[in-house]
């Protein structure tokens, strides 16, 4: 199996598992911890997901080498990939607010549940909220988002062998 095979596999997984969390685990439990959980898991299957176009790409020579950070693979899905195959530019916006959410949450001096939201601070006492009506939006749009990537790297499935 080819890498970009590998991370479509893990960005659909991890989509399944932070869609289980919001359909099925969080209405059962109404933990709001939950919330966050499910927002790292979307992350990951987005990140999967941008990496799988990226490795695409690489494995055709449409894209230099890149380094393995965030920031550097980012920039290049949002300047090669995103035009090349009429990515909704929606899709690297969710993915900077996934990533700038769970970030904030890393540097937050305090968070706390509040009726049916996850509430984080910002070390100067901004708020950012999570609610279970937010999620599913990013869930929602991100489930776009992988069908897009799973339809651009399947185009020379053939090539390589199915997963």
């Amino acid at each position: 199996m080819e890498k970009f095979q590998e991370a479509r596999e893990k960005a659909l997984e991890n989509l399944r598992i932070a869609d289980h969390m919001a359909s099925v685990t969080y209405p059962l439990l109404k933990d709001n911890k939950l919330l966050l959980a499910a927002m790292e898991n979307l992350f990951l299957s987005l990140t999967h997901a941008m990496n799988a176009i990226l490795l695409y790409d690489r494995l055709f020579k449409r894209v230099p080498p890149f380094s393995d950070t965030f920031e550097v693979k980012f920039d290049l899905f949002r300047k090669s990939c995103v035009p090349r195959y009429s990515i909704s530019k929606s899709h690297p916006a969710l993915i900077r607010e996934v990533r700038d959410i769970l970030i904030s949450h890393r540097k937050s001096p305090v968070e706390f549940s509040r009726k049916d939201t996850f509430v984080i601070c910002s070390p100067d006492y901004r708020l950012r909220t999570i609610s279970i009506k937010e999620l599913k939006d990013y869930l929602t749009e991100a489930k776009v988002f992988i069908q897009s990537m799973v339809r651009i790297v399947q185009h020379n499935e053939g090539i390589f062998g199915a997963g």
